[in-house]
């Protein structure tokens, strides 16, 4: 009988070599299983991200090749848009190089100070004793041909000089249209500390309504918060009486005004008000004689502040009034 007598035949050591490689094999094979499941998850959780953004957005973002990520908004209160629809931004301009005198972005104020200027505006402010003698002479023949159109005679004694204090009274009314701002405020700006509201009000106006050329009377309030710098307050009435002293509607009178004191001061915000009656709605057309017109234009931190405006209105007694 054969006897295996060595150690390295015996059955012991036979049954653990067996047992080891088994126990390497398994090792091997999960190991090499172990990255295979891994990868097949990250599979299907692609599959699952690309069945979602199709259902989203139709397939566009697998049909452009790009991330929609990039392109889409992350929002989950919007309905998803085709990047395509989404409209091009508006660049920046570039800022002028400094040092160079640009006009208003409203040409409200232009170079020197007029308000919308026109070529009749400014032959009227540079002409010469010669010239505005023959405007007045132009102006009382035609208020002569209204006389005759009306059925006048216009050499009656009652109404024989009336072309000529006509002519005098509307060159009165209009005579804005000599005046600039510049002249007006006559570098009557001061350095000061003082940044809370400053009003003056109650400013009576005198208009000439562009439409029938018929007059319409109230009354302005201007307030504005300065920025280091007040202004003379002389100068707010007379600005408002540049504006009004020209063929206006109120509306755009009102804008004006405020325009015109943003532009010259610079304040933080500047609030304009004014009331008034229009006679084209008293003496003809509708004939109310009891309506009343209430404008208002607010710049700067009196249209961004809720409180500013009521501050405002609150001082100058429109809520009261309007109540």
């Amino acid at each position: 009988m054969v006897q295996f007598a060595s150690d390295n035949g015996s059955p012991e050591s036979s049954n653990s070599s067996t047992s080891t490689g088994l126990s390497d094999l398994d090792d091997s094979v999960n190991g090499s299983l172990k990255p295979t499941t891994s990868s097949s998850k990250d599979d299907k959780k692609a599959r699952k991200k690309r069945k979602r953004r199709r259902t989203k957005d139709g397939g566009i973002s697998e049909a452009d090749a790009q991330p929609s990520s990039s392109k889409r908004r992350n929002s989950l209160s919007k309905a998803a848009r085709d990047p395509r629809d989404e409209p091009e931004r508006k660049r920046k301009k570039k800022n002028k190089a400094e040092g160079t005198e640009t006009r208003s972005p409203s040409p409200v104020i232009d170079f020197d100070g007029l308000s919308r200027p026109s070529r009749g505006t400014r032959e009227r402010l540079e002409e010469s004793t010669e010239q505005a003698a023959a405007r007045f002479e132009k102006l009382r023949g035609a208020v002569r041909t209204i006389l005759e159109c009306v059925g006048e005679d216009p050499d009656r004694e009652g109404v024989l000089d009336t072309p000529a204090r006509y002519a005098k009274a509307m060159l009165f009314f209009t005579k804005g249209y000599q005046q600039n701002v510049k002249d007006i405020v006559n570098n009557a700006i001061f350095h000061e500390s003082h940044n809370e509201l400053v009003i003056v009000k109650n400013i009576e106006i005198f208009s000439l309504c562009e439409h029938h050329l018929v007059p319409f009377t109230g009354k302005m309030h201007i307030g504005y918060i300065p920025r280091n710098n007040v202004i003379g307050l002389s100068k707010l009435p007379r600005i408002a009486e540049m504006f009004s002293r020209r063929l206006q509607v109120q509306e755009r009178l009102t804008r004006e005004v405020a325009n015109a004191i943003m532009e010259v001061l610079k304040p933080q915000g500047v609030h304009v008000i004014m009331e008034s009656a229009h006679l084209c709605m008293s003496m003809r057309g509708v004939e109310k004689t009891g309506a009343s017109t209430v404008t208002s234009c607010v710049l700067g931190c009196f249209e961004k502040k809720e409180k500013t405006r009521n501050e405002f209105l609150s001082l100058v007694g429109v809520t009261r009034g309007l109540a």
